[in-house]
C-alpha cells in the first residue's frame, strides 16, 4: 500500500506494515481498488498486520475478507473499521463478474492533530476513533452505509484522493479535513448501529498506552510499564506483541519519534532541546535513532517539512518521488 513500509517479517508470523511519514505531507492515505483487495504486488492469500488505523469503504459487492480470523461478506455499501493490530487476509474469493471494489484510507492517530498526535499511543480516548476500539471480533467493525449516502462517500474518498494527488495551496488541510468528516460518519453509523463504542479504560492496552502516554518524556522502560500495569516485563511483551505486532519499546520509540517530528516542524526549538523533550538524553543517541527511523537526520526533517508547507503548488501532479 502507498507511504506504508514492511515493519517486520517473522518466519510463520504475519508480516507487520507501519506508516511512513513524510516530512510536511498530511499522515493520511487513500487507496482505490479493484478486483484484489489488496494490491501492489500482494498475492490474495498474503495476510498482514499493521500498526496504524484503516477504514475500507465497498463500492461494489462481492467475496469476502477475512480480518482478526473471522470470515466477512463484503456487499456494496459496507464499512470496515480495523483496528493496529488486526491481522488482515483477502478471502479466496474476492474474483469474478461481481468482485469488489471500493477504498481505502490508512492513517496514524496523530494524523487528528493536538489530540490525536498528543496522546499517540491512547487514541482509544479519542471520540472520532471509538469506532475502531470495540466491535464484534475486537478491533473490528463492519458497519453500513444507507444507499442514499453511498454517492457522498465515494465523493469524499474521490476528494481526498484528489487533494493527496494534485498538491495544491492547502492541500495538507484539505486534507485532514475530508478525513476529520469520514471519521465523523463513521462515528455516526456506529451509533446508529448500537455498537459499544466506549473507550474501555478498563483494559490492558490502555492502561499501557496511558503509561507509555504519561512518560515518554522521561526514563520509561518496558520493566517500568510492566510494574504500572502490574505484570512481569516478559508477559507484557507477549500480550502487546500479540495485539499490536510491536513490543513496549517499540511503542515507546514511536511516541517519542512522533512528538519530535512535530516539535521539529512545529518550533524552533534546537534539536538537542527537541532530544531532552522526547526522553532522549544524549542528543547524539537522538540524532542516530532518528535517522535510522526517517531515512534522513532531524535537521533534514524540519528543512523538508517547511519547504512543503509553505511551497506553492500550482497545477495537477505531485513532486518527484512522492507518494500517496
Amino acid at each position: 500500500m502507498s507511504q506504508t513500509r514492511l515493519l517486520r517479517s517473522s518466519p510463520g508470523v504475519p508480516p507487520v506494515y507501519t506508516f511512513q511519514p513524510l516530512p510536511g505531507t498530511p499522515p493520511v492515505s487513500v487507496l482505490r481498488f479493484g478486483g484484489e483487495l489488496f494490491e501492489q504486488g500482494m498475492d490474495r492469500n498474503h495476510a498482514h498486520s499493521h500498526d496504524f488505523l484503516v477504514l475500507a469503504y465497498m463500492e461494489r459487492s462481492g467475496g469476502s475478507i477475512e480480518i482478526a480470523g473471522r470470515r466477512w461478506p463484503v456487499r456494496a455499501g459496507d464499512v470496515f473499521v480495523i483496528a493496529p493490530g488486526e491481522v488482515v487476509r483477502p478471502g479466496e474469493d474476492a474474483h469474478g463478474p461481481g468482485h469488489t471494489g471500493g477504498w481505502v484510507v490508512f492513517f496514524p492517530p496523530e494524523a487528528l492533530g493536538s489530540r490525536g498526535g498528543g496522546s499517540f499511543l491512547a487514541w482509544h480516548s479519542h471520540p472520532l476513533l471509538f469506532p475502531f476500539v470495540g466491535g464484534s471480533a475486537g478491533g473490528v467493525q463492519q458497519l453500513r452505509v444507507p444507499p442514499d449516502a453511498r454517492p457522498s462517500w465515494s465523493s469524499r474518498m474521490a476528494s481526498l484522493d484528489d487533494e493527496l494527488g494534485r498538491r495544491r495551496e492547502g492541500f495538507r488541510e484539505a486534507a485532514l479535513a475530508h478525513l476529520t468528516l469520514l471519521l465523523v460518519e463513521v462515528a455516526r453509523l456506529a451509533a446508529q448501529a448500537g455498537r459499544d463504542v466506549t473507550a474501555h479504560e478498563d483494559s490492558l492496552l490502555s492502561r499501557v498506552f496511558a503509561v507509555i502516554e504519561e512518560g515518554y518524556r522521561g526514563r520509561l522502560s518496558l520493566r517500568d510499564v510492566a510494574r504500572a500495569v502490574g505484570l512481569t516485563p516478559g508477559h507484557l511483551t507477549t500480550v502487546v506483541r500479540r495485539r499490536t505486532g510491536r513490543t513496549v519499546g517499540s511503542w515507546i520509540a514511536e511516541r517519542r519519534m512522533a512528538e519530535a517530528r512535530a516539535l521539529l516542524v512545529q518550533t524552533d526549538l534546537a534539536v538537542g532541546e527537541v532530544a531532552r523533550s522526547t526522553g532522549f538524553d544524549d542528543p547524539a543517541y537522538f540524532g542516530r535513532a532518528f535517522r535510522q527511523a526517517h531515512g534522513m537526520t532531524p535537521l533534514g526533517w524540519r528543512r523538508g517539512g517547511r519547504r512543503r508547507l509553505v511551497r506553492p503548488v500550482g497545477g495537477a501532479g505531485r513532486p518527484e518521488g512522492s507518494v500517496r
